[in-house]
């Protein structure tokens, strides 16, 4: 053990003394009138280490500021909502445009027709869409509309994408799933991806039962070749539907998500997040022949109440994501995105390396999407370790829950990050020999489904500084 490591509370204090103070303050108000403190789950306090800005001011490119003032270089990205960068310039330029005309009406404005245009442009297997506010109603909606095309109550959904939807049908299978009736929770049933055996299991247990198979593309390794296209037609053969969450691989995989790089045509799709480059906009998207139940013109077939959204199409939101799509098809921000990505990859790996980690901090995700994965003494998962490393990287002006980059991201911005990196992971390094508890501060964070919230303990003994 270190002979310095004890000790270090008076010192500790004094060098973060107050670096949050105006996030603690915001804090107590915050949890006194929002459950949980936030209104989306992954922003939480219990998602990250005690020493972490709790609010963000404002966001520039690549770089946030919190309300305490300090700067980091970003890698959130608003939960991979944000490909372009914050604040991208000609995209909030046409939402205040937009703005000028006022930004909700009784009837429809151009800026749908305009938006649609360009999604399907943007999207080949499209043929419809309809735009909502976020990827649950989307989702929520692409299951109702599979119901209501086979008469079928069973849903299918891969069990190794973490989530699909706040609604019952998916929140019922996770942990926190108090307040679901099981008689809901029943009609969700899953198989594992890239396990086309598994698929088939299932297909044969509910037989002429399931409505629609939902799953993402991919998540962090590539499907293997040929699988998604033999989960369709296994799909197609028992009369069900195929969709495909494009929430994360939508305008990040490539402009046309990972139906276009895996050459996958779904029935439907839902689409989100970087397509508005942080603007609230989601699309369910699909074939003809299912949208249209939930159309005007039909009469061969009953109607269904697909979406009906009171801001669903907000002019300014419409206006963004329209100029977002614009610019991903005439820049080259798909190529950026998998060469910077590839670029920080690179970076970290070595620094990972020249610290003998590679069996305890890991990256994983393709290059414009990577994530990593921290590992205790015993090759485990760890919370304390993802918190230790949060921590060390946001001291040293990183705020990385995740390694998304984006269009603004730099070769400067990769130098800088991987230098961050390169001083935490010498703390981690010791971490695993002195115990993790000798240099987290505070309690770890949590995974987001657990039944029930954990109890505040003792804080743990503070960090070692380090040069």
């Amino acid at each position: 053990m270190k002979n310095h490591v004890g000790g270090l509370k008076g010192r500790l204090a004094q060098s973060d003394a107050g670096r949050f103070a105006a996030s603690d303050a915001l804090r107590q108000r915050a949890h006194a009138m929002i459950p949980g403190g936030a209104h989306t789950y992954a922003k939480g306090d219990d998602q990250y280490p005690a020493l972490a800005p709790g609010f963000l001011r404002r966001g520039y490119g690549c770089r946030v500021w919190d309300v305490d003032g300090t700067e980091y270089i970003e890698y959130g990205m608003g939960n991979r909502a944000v490909g372009l960068g914050h604040c991208y310039p000609s995209v909030v330029e046409a939402a205040r445009r937009a703005l000028d005309f006022g930004c909700n009406f009784t009837r429809p404005t151009p800026f749908e027709t305009d938006c649609a245009e360009m999604f399907l442009d943007s999207i080949p297997a499209a043929e419809m869409v309809k735009f909502c506010k976020d990827g649950s109603d989307a989702t929520s909606a692409a299951v109702r509309l599979a119901r209501a095309y086979t008469g079928r109550e069973l849903i299918a959904i891969c069990a190794d994408h973490p989530f699909f939807s706040t609604d019952d049908w998916f929140i019922g299978t996770t942990p926190v799933n108090d307040g679901v009736p099981k008689s809901v929770r029943d009609l969700t049933v899953s198989f594992r991806y890239d396990d086309i055996a598994d698929a088939r299991a299932l297909f044969a247990r509910y037989s002429g039962r399931i409505a629609a198979v939902i799953l993402e593309p991919a998540r962090g390794e590539d499907p293997a070749p040929g699988y998604l296209a033999a989960l369709r037609d296994l799909t197609h053969r028992d009369g069900a539907l195929f969709i495909l969450d494009e929430m994360i691989t939508g305008f990040r995989w490539s402009r046309g998500g990972g139906q276009q790089v895996y050459g996958i045509e779904p029935d439907l799709a839902t689409f989100g997040k970087a397509m508005g480059n942080g603007f609230s906009v989601s699309a369910l998207c699909g074939k003809r022949e299912f949208m249209r139940l939930g159309g005007l013109e039909h009469t061969d077939r009953k109607r269904v109440f697909l979406l009906s959204t009171t801001h669903g199409a907000e002019t300014h939101a419409l206006a963004a994501t329209t100029e977002t799509m614009r610019v991903y098809r005439d820049e080259p921000v798909i190529d950026h995105l998998h060469d910077i990505g590839a670029a920080l990859r690179r970076g970290l790996d070595d620094a990972i390396a020249g610290h003998g980690l590679q069996s305890h901090v890991r990256l994983t995700g393709r290059d414009c999407c990577i994530a990593y994965q921290t590992l205790d003494t015993e090759g485990v998962a760890s919370q304390p370790f993802r918190s230790l490393l949060l921590q060390e990287t946001i001291r040293r002006g990183v705020l990385a829950p995740s390694l998304v980059v984006s269009y603004s991201h730099q070769t400067a911005d990769i130098d800088a990050t991987v230098a961050a990196f390169d001083g935490a992971l010498k703390v981690y390094r010791d971490a695993l020999e002195d115990g993790v508890e000798r240099y987290l501060v505070g309690r770890p964070s949590q995974v987001v489904y657990r039944s029930y919230n954990t109890p505040p303990g003792p804080a743990a003994a503070v960090r070692a500084e380090r040069a």
